[in-house]
């Protein structure tokens, strides 16, 4: 499932319960932190980390001959390249 790093205004929401130490609910609510907004936010970066993680173990395979082809044959239309 792709999520998007960026949360949409029109998403359905599900409340959950977290447990937190004492002192960073305090410090969150003493600083007006919006602890629901803050803890989706670095979820969604978690996940995209581990999203690229897990796509670039299952094509490792890939990514290993291809890069082997192209030191090997060179990349396709490279005497085109303008850069």
């Amino acid at each position: 499932m792709k999520i998007s790093p960026l949360p949409s205004k029109l998403a359905a929401k599900k409340a959950t319960n977290i447990t937190l130490s004492l002192d960073v609910y305090q410090a969150a609510k003493s600083l007006g932190i919006n602890i629901s907004q803050v803890c989706e936010q670095r979820l969604r970066e978690e996940i995209q980390l581990r999203q690229e993680r897990q796509w670039n173990e299952e094509h490792a395979d890939f990514l290993v001959a291809y890069n082997r082809r192209v030191e090997e044959e060179g990349l396709a239309l490279e005497e085109w390249r303008s850069f």
